[in-house]
């Protein structure tokens, strides 16, 4: 079994920063890949950010130029540091963990509200 927890969410206002943890452990030697994926109120989840097991990486239109993706293999943990937000950026934020083929999990989310 593999568990995913995110953490790091919070409330701050237009124009600051947060970065959120995506930790992951159980019964695996490392992710094929990690996306971030965020659901606002009232909104369908969508996809945010991705790396995969290269080092390469991907990010929505949305948050290009504002939000990097990176990862410590060690600690088995994906972060997403997220600069100038806005309140367009509140959401609730999900990590899916692929650890192989078709084979993937998520975890519980973690809030941001980005207001003034």
């Amino acid at each position: 079994q593999v568990q995913v927890m995110e953490s790091g969410g919070g409330s701050v206002q237009p124009g600051e920063s947060l970065r959120l943890s995506c930790a992951t452990s159980g019964r695996f030697v490392s992710f094929i890949g990690v996306s971030w994926y965020r659901q606002p109120p009232g909104k369908q989840r969508e996809w945010v950010a991705g790396i995969i097991s290269n080092g390469s990486t991907k990010y929505g239109d949305s948050v290009k130029g504002r939000f990097t993706i990176s990862r410590d293999n060690a600690k088995k943990t994906v972060y997403l540091q997220m600069n100038s937000l806005e309140p367009e950026d509140t959401a609730v934020y999900y990590c899916k963990a692929i650890v192989a083929q078709g084979v993937d999990y998520w975890g519980q989310g973690t809030q941001v509200t980005v207001s003034s």
